[in-house]
């Protein structure tokens, strides 16, 4: 899979931060959640708009970054 499919920057969009195409969830708040503990299962539960392979672009995502 390729994040590029998935995270899109639109400077309309949360002050031009990257986020989940078709939300306005950014990779920050995926990629913090999972830092500080939460399963796939529990950010799929609280932002239900996102899929698996979503979650899995954001992480691809901030990796590339860091």
């Amino acid at each position: 899979m390729n994040w590029r499919d998935r995270i899109t920057v639109n400077p309309a969009i949360h002050h031009g931060d990257p986020c989940i195409k078709g939300t306005r969830v950014p990779v920050s708040v995926i990629a913090g959640s999972i830092a500080d503990g939460d399963t796939l299962e529990q950010l799929l539960a609280a932002y239900p708009q996102l899929t698996a392979d979503d979650v899995h672009a954001a992480l691809k995502f901030a990796v590339e970054l860091s």
